[in-house]
């Protein structure tokens, strides 16, 4: 089987030549101009950034991904989905006001914002996964999938459970809806804190299965255990993140269904995949805050394969050196340090991410085996 092609360049500018246009070149080398994107429309995932993060991709990266896919004819539009907790993102007027703050404007980058699962984080469709052992319909936000292409962008950083957010978490979790992302993390059941419900009974509307009911005494919502299918519906009608569910699924778990998650998204249609390995945070972009890079800037990747390009950033990053003043270093001068010779995993001991990598290559999602290809 031929090895998958990943190209590779730094973040060295030379002048009159800025980083967003060099990406540009790398897009090219890489092969984006061979998919037929005349008239079509074309999604591209990027996380926005959690109002309080810094350390998410600069609109200038989106912007350069966007005009490229104008050149070449097609209709683009950036997205994301609706998080499962409560933040500036759970939906959709919460989310767009969080992307303008964080700089991504139809003015800046040239193209609409769109948030791919609606207001509620309900807007999504059953998505078949062909070879899936954990999910057998992954429920993808409605956007992505009506769009007729597929391109990532991806902040490729630490994760405090997942080891890394590379490109199959940005499309795997990233694209899923509210009650997708429910469905990587959790299998359980909802609960209900009666000090915040309100008894406006809209999550009762998004019901199908008689797992609410209200109590007319307190005035409050339960779940009625027997009946709820632990589908998670109910969480994008509330507005006020009354209702839970336990992260109960494994990493390795987690991992696997993430990566269905993403085979889900991709299958049946082009798709076209770019990572930043850039202020390599130890945590995910989704908090409101992050800490000092781990890594220093190693450069811009692109590929048709998600996998492999997830492979190809996690070996580059293994070679690199820890930065000092990062939670990395001060890991390592701890007295009972033990080195796992990885720096993701030392960076958060308890994090796994060889599973999703393991996974993915066994279902189809793409290779581990890669060329890379230096520009």
């Amino acid at each position: 089987m031929e090895k998958s092609k990943v190209y590779f360049t730094d973040f060295r500018a030379r002048l009159g030549e800025g980083l967003p246009t060099k990406l540009k070149r790398l897009m090219k080398k890489a092969g984006f101009a061979s998919m037929d994107m005349e008239g079509k429309f074309v999604a591209i995932k990027i996380h926005f950034g959690e109002l309080g993060n810094i350390s998410y991709l600069r609109p200038n990266y989106a912007k350069a991904v966007v005009d490229m896919v104008k050149e070449a004819g097609g209709i683009p539009f950036l997205t994301d989905c609706n998080t499962l907790y409560p933040g500036s993102r759970k939906n959709a007027i919460e989310h767009m006001y969080c992307a303008w703050e964080n700089g991504f404007t139809p003015m800046t980058v040239g193209c609409p914002v769109i948030i791919g699962d609606g207001l509620k984080g309900t807007d999504d469709i059953a998505v078949p996964v062909k070879g899936g052992t954990y999910i057998k319909e992954a429920k993808i936000g409605r956007a992505i999938m009506d769009a007729d292409i597929f391109i990532s962008l991806t902040h490729f950083k630490g994760h405090e459970t997942v080891g890394f957010g590379g490109t199959i978490k940005n499309i795997g979790m990233g694209c899923g809806s509210r009650a997708g992302k429910k469905d990587q993390h959790s299998n359980g059941k909802p609960t209900i804190d009666p000090e915040v419900c309100r008894g406006c009974k809209r999550c009762m509307r998004e019901c199908a299965n008689q797992g609410l009911e209200f109590d007319e005494t307190t005035k409050k919502m339960q779940v009625n255990a027997e009946n709820c299918l632990g589908c998670g519906r109910c969480l994008g009608a509330c507005n006020f993140d009354a209702i839970r569910f336990v992260t109960d699924a494994a990493t390795k778990e987690l991992n696997c269904r993430m990566a269905e998650y993403a085979k889900a998204v991709v299958d049946g249609r082009p798709n076209f995949h770019i990572s930043l390995i850039v202020d390599v945070s130890p945590y995910c972009d989704c908090h409101g805050e992050n800490d000092a890079p781990i890594l220093p800037n190693v450069g811009m990747l692109a590929s048709f394969d998600p996998l492999a390009l997830d492979q190809a950033c996690a070996d580059l990053c293994l070679k690199q050196q820890p930065l000092p003043n990062s939670v990395l270093s001060d890991n390592m001068k701890k007295a009972d340090f033990c080195d796992r010779h990885d720096h993701f995993e030392n960076t958060t001991v308890d994090s796994e991410y060889k599973s999703c990598l393991e996974h993915g290559e066994e279902i189809g999602l793409g290779s581990r085996e890669y060329e890379l290809i230096e520009m």
